[in-house]
């Protein structure tokens, strides 16, 4: 099953001598959301249950309920806390090398992982509620996740490197979306050069077109 891709704090849940350790505020909830997180990629959404969670964060379910009072809302900020970070965002000085410093990390292997074998274990979810896959991808992307390609692009206008900021955002997020598309279909890292093709070849033609059509 996927692992999250970060570690929880560690916080302990019994004291030297034995007794319950009682938790409060951020320290509570982090062990909430990993335990939910760790119930979710082992059980799947069928076992996402208050009950499951609880248990596994050794509290109570009103602990939980009064955090998240649907069990919606609790897959979601589940999602949100085991999701692969946001992909570093460099500054190079130029667009070109700017892309493909953040393509790299965005097309590791690992990314894939936990968000396909999460993905799997939401079929039940998906079915419930009539979603998918594109549903749960725009679910995810916050506006920092999906501004930040939108900033490099910003940063080459205002070095005059690029006309105007293209208004269309299929066109700022495409380089993302192919990479995502080599990740899904060949279930491994994105080799290097391709993402320099799909940077040089397809998206950096693509936006000087479209800005000085709007320019």
């Amino acid at each position: 099953m996927a692992q999250r891709p970060r570690q929880s704090s560690g916080s302990t849940t019994a004291s030297q001598s034995g007794g319950a350790t009682r938790r409060r505020g951020s320290e509570l909830e982090e062990a909430i959301l990993q335990a939910a997180w760790d119930v979710l990629v082992e059980q799947g959404y069928e076992g996402f249950t208050y009950e499951a969670i609880a248990a596994r964060a050794q509290t109570s379910r009103p602990v939980l309920y009064r955090r998240w009072t649907q069990r919606e809302a609790l897959l979601q900020a589940t999602l949100r806390y085991g999701w692969p970070e946001p992909v570093a965002l460099a500054d190079t000085g130029r667009l070109r090398t700017d892309a493909i410093a953040m393509m790299k990390h965005f097309g590791q292997s690992n990314r894939v992982e936990i968000i396909t074998q999460v993905g799997a274990q939401l079929m039940a979810y998906f079915r419930e509620t009539k979603t998918g896959f594109s549903d749960l991808r725009k679910m995810m992307l916050s506006p920092e996740r999906a501004g930040r390609v939108a900033t490099i692009v910003k940063r080459a206008v205002e070095r005059g490197e690029l006309a105007a900021m293209p208004t269309s955002p299929r066109v700022l997020t495409l380089p993302v979306d192919l990479v995502r598309h080599e990740l899904l279909m060949t279930m491994r890292r994105v080799p290097d050069q391709t993402i320099i093709d799909i940077v040089d070849d397809i998206w950096l033609p693509l936006l000087h077109r479209t800005a000085a059509a709007q320019d």
